[in-house]
């Protein structure tokens, strides 16, 4: 018995289900709107994780985002939710793609300790350098240029630099808990205080790490966003019996080892408040090169942009290929709108001090709930600007409850190690040599000028000069200059 044919995609219905051509994609507006919701109860922990990472680190003069001595948390969560809305809403009404974007995971830690910590750089200059990343993706998107990008770096040395990534992470996660300190006698580091989890805060970063972990393993959406709001609940219990107090005293000074990292949890005097937008337009964007130099500013550049592009490209296909979208070369429908979004989203997150804004995984979520339109990300975008008025929520949640999402995001991260093939040395040195260094020299940019270098290296050595592409030849000379850069300048005699 033949199968009837399929008829075609009716062209009736509201403007909303013609403009997102809804039915044309096997979809409703129910699906729609509950995948929405599904990607941003899934995302939404960035509002908090983002101003732990880069509003808690000062930059090498001792600035905080938002100026001060000290950080001003509610306003980068503020400036977070807001540009996190205004793009994912652009993605869905532009490019009519389920995809929603945000500030991006690794790359607000690599502006927080790999550009903004540099001699005599301040936060305005390294979100210029930001903004200047998103500027050059965009020209490279308009000019069809980023074939090129794309074809330049190996697939696998990629994948090296997100699982470095998610190590780095990792680190930073666990050290802020305090579940790893310095240790007194070496030079890493040691569990806890003296080799012990004293205290109650790192017990309840323990216990919060299993709920996260006990959420994800059941397949609970939004197990980050449910799990830092639980922990937090439970050290605003526990800090309510027991008094415990802050690690450090007004001077920043190192008083109660066993107490709270960053805040004391307690209840916030307001739950919902005007945010504070002052973080808008406070970038520097050429302000780095007269203080670090062209070539290491340029490095700069060229890192943030290469993590954020190629994981741009990546989040799309995975996104399209869950909801049956791409076609038949593997192509998500209108991709040159995408990028185009994704590239102005990388702007604007440095424009507004919270770090580039990159196309988020999560969004698979939404399309697991039936998401397939743009329709989908106009929701969630409208969900996160309402989360602006929330932002004191967050200067009340100590490290000890926000820390373990970081722990599992590098955990997911770390997955794509089974895309590097181990047998090849050609590829798997330098790989190992990025995600290895990353986390101990706390350096993104140091294990990804390492593994640059090193494949050029031995590419050379084994006589496959001609497998080289140009620009990885031109990129690892400047990792050589970047790296060897006082050395140079001692025997220029340059100060």
């Amino acid at each position: 018995m033949s199968t009837p044919a399929a008829a075609p995609p009716s062209t009736e219905g509201s403007a909303i289900e013609r403009y997102f051509k809804i039915s044309e994609r096997g979809s409703t507006v129910g699906r729609e709107v509950r995948g929405g919701f599904a990607t941003f109860f899934t995302m939404a922990y960035i509002v908090v994780l983002n101003p732990l990472i880069i509003g808690t680190e000062a930059d090498s003069t001792g600035g905080f985002l938002g100026g001060g001595d000290g950080p001003n948390l509610p306003m980068v969560a503020a400036c977070t939710a807001l540009v996190a809305g205004v793009m994912t809403l652009l993605m869905g009404v532009v490019a009519n793609y389920p995809l929603a974007l945000a500030a991006g995971l690794g790359l607000n830690a690599f502006v927080a300790f790999g550009i903004a910590k540099l001699p005599e750089m301040t936060r305005a200059d390294a979100m210029g350098r930001v903004v200047m990343e998103g500027l050059i993706i965009l020209l490279l998107v308009l000019t069809g240029f980023r074939k090129a990008v794309l074809h330049a770096v190996p697939a696998q040395l990629k994948t090296a630099i997100s699982v470095g990534i998610g190590l780095f992470i990792t680190v930073v996660g666990l050290v802020d808990a305090g579940f790893v300190r310095k240790a007194a006698g070496g030079p890493l580091g040691e569990l806890g205080v003296g080799g012990f989890l004293a205290g109650w805060p790192l017990l309840v970063f323990v216990i919060g790490l299993f709920i996260i972990i006990t959420l994800y393993v059941r397949g609970v959406k939004g197990a980050i966003l449910y799990g830092i709001l639980g922990t937090t609940i439970l050290a605003m219990v526990v800090e309510a019996v027991f008094s415990i107090g802050s690690q450090t005293n007004e001077k920043g000074e190192m008083v109660n080892p066993t107490g709270w990292g960053l805040n004391v949890p307690s209840l916030p005097d307001a739950v919902v408040a005007t945010p504070d937008f002052g973080l808008l337009g406070d970038f520097n964007l050429l302000g780095s090169f007269d203080k670090i130099g062209i070539v290491s500013a340029s490095l700069l550049v060229f890192t943030i942009l290469l993590a954020d592009f190629f994981d741009t490209m990546g989040t799309m296909v995975a996104v399209g290929a869950e909801g049956d979208l791409l076609d038949e070369e593997g192509n998500p429908p209108n991709s040159q709108r995408i990028l185009i979004v994704d590239s102005l989203a990388a702007v604007a997150g440095g424009a507004a001090s919270v770090s580039s804004n990159t196309s988020y995984i999560e969004s698979a979520s939404g399309v697991g709930e039936g998401a397939r339109t743009g329709l989908a990300s106009v929701v969630t975008g409208v969900l996160f600007l309402p989360a602006t008025f929330l932002s004191p929520l967050v200067a009340v949640v100590p490290y000890e409850a926000a820390t373990p999402a970081p722990v599992l995001v590098g955990f997911l991260m770390m997955q794509q190690v089974k895309e590097i093939e181990w047998d090849d040395t050609e590829i798997a040195i330098p790989a190992f040599l990025t995600i290895i260094l990353m986390p101990f020299t706390y350096s993104i940019t140091a294990g990804i000028g390492a593994g640059f270098v090193t494949y050029v290296f031995i590419k050379v050595v084994r006589g496959k000069i001609g497998a080289i592409h140009p620009l990885m030849w031109l990129v690892a000379l400047l990792f050589v200059l970047y790296f060897g850069i006082d050395p140079i300048k001692g025997v220029l005699g340059v100060s």
